[in-house]
């Protein structure tokens, strides 16, 4: 009995100190992605440490999570968050495009009838969405897009999407409020929708690489707009 307290004492333990390594990592995380902590400023293992009330280790595990992310760099000044530019834009879009139009192919490969009643009716409550919300039209879309990734039922695709996705959450400002755009971009997810259930992968790959090309157009020109 005494060697069972033990073992479950040390996994107590064992879980508090996971948690404590993941709370600054997610911290720091959502600071990057909010713009709280902006493009070229200098992140000390000291000061990050004393304001989020923890030891050193945690930051430093931090660190070098956010920099194996891409979020973060090392300099000759020490860590830093990434500047935003329109080179990286037209990277991340350039593997997107690829990997979205990959991950409708093989969605409407292997589809389930479920996949697709998903799809139907998160695409209608995209429909009644406020439209005056940008950030809640924004998280809408997202869901009808993860909802893609999940119907392709390859996990290393959706692996790659969500660092791709999390890399664009540092750009604020969503295409969707791009006069017009919203409506196309509905219209454009019925197409999808409506290939990928009557399984031709090559409409699908070609209609969300059409789709996420129109979007990286309209996030180049609002850069240069001076609205990212």
């Amino acid at each position: 009995m005494a060697g069972t307290g033990a073992r479950e004492t040390g996994k107590r333990g064992a879980l508090a100190r996971s948690v404590a390594r993941e709370v600054p990592y997610e911290s720091l995380l959502q600071e990057i992605l909010r713009g709280e902590l902006f493009p070229g400023e200098i992140l000390t293992e000291a000061a990050l440490a004393e304001r989020l009330q923890v030891s050193r280790t945690p930051i430093r595990e931090a660190l070098t999570r956010l920099e194996q992310d891409g979020l973060v760099r090392r300099t000759s000044r020490g860590m830093e968050v990434r500047e935003r530019s329109p080179e990286e834009i037209l990277d991340i879009y350039e593997v997107r495009i690829l990997l979205e139009a990959d991950a409708a192919r093989v969605a409407a490969e292997r589809r389930s009838n479920l996949d697709v009643i998903s799809l139907r009716r998160i695409a209608a409550e995209l429909d009644k969405m406020d439209t005056s919300d940008p950030d809640a039209m924004a998280e809408a879309n997202r869901t009808f897009h993860h909802a893609v990734w999940r119907a392709a039922h390859n996990e290393p695709i959706m692996d790659l999407l969500r660092r791709l996705d999390m890399h664009l959450s540092r750009y604020p400002t969503t295409t969707l409020s791009d006069p017009g755009r919203w409506e196309a971009s509905l219209a454009e997810h019925r197409q999808l929708i409506a290939a990928i259930e009557a399984r031709d992968g090559d409409l699908a790959a070609r209609t969300s690489s059409e789709h996420f090309t129109a979007a990286r157009d309209i996030r180049l020109r609002l850069w240069t707009e001076g609205k990212l």
